[in-house]
């Protein structure tokens, strides 16, 4: 998707100015603001046009914008998919195995590793938007790992079968 494209589907302006009145006059106006508009967009992600305007309506730099954004690991720069899906690859986690849920979810997506490297490494969203799927350092489940979070959905214990089961899920409430 170009950001052309992205730009399109951004969050009209005249919401953005509801939230930012909200917030005006508030401490931590830029972080609070930053994470309503992000949830207004479609695709929970803060384009670089959302980002100039509200630089430019609160006569905030750009770049401390973008430092805040950058920061915090909740702030996404890049359209996110309709399903969130994140794999612990924590000490425990790993030591039962979520490379293998990794690697096989990568393959129920249809995700190639030539793909991956063209992305951060750390997220990949599939084309069609559909999931967007995160690898985190702990949940802080250690004891029932391997652990993987579905839209807000913890599953500890995952096997490749049960991940299997819930991708299907998705795809078929879609």
């Amino acid at each position: 998707m170009t950001e052309q494209d992205n730009a399109a589907k951004t969050v009209d302006n005249k919401l953005i100015d509801k939230v930012i009145a909200k917030y005006r006059g508030k401490p931590g106006l830029v972080l609070a603001i930053l994470e309503e508009v992000q949830q207004l967009h479609e695709n929970k992600y803060l384009p670089k046009s959302t980002l100039e305007y509200i630089s430019k309506k609160l006569c905030v730099p750009l770049s401390q914008i973008y430092s805040v954004v950058t920061f915090y690991s909740f702030f996404n720069l890049q359209p996110q998919g309709k399903h969130s899906i994140q794999v612990c690859r924590g000490t425990a986690c790993h030591s039962k195995n979520s490379k293998r849920l990794l690697d096989a979810l990568y393959c129920f997506l249809g995700i190639k590793e030539h793909m991956l490297k063209a992305h951060d490494g750390m997220f990949f969203t599939t084309e069609d938007n559909m999931f967007t799927v995160r690898i985190v350092a702990c949940f802080g489940q250690c004891a029932l790992s391997p652990v993987v979070v579905v839209d807000e959905t913890i599953y500890t214990n995952m096997t490749v079968e049960k991940l299997k089961r819930v991708i299907k899920d998705l795809h078929e409430n879609h």
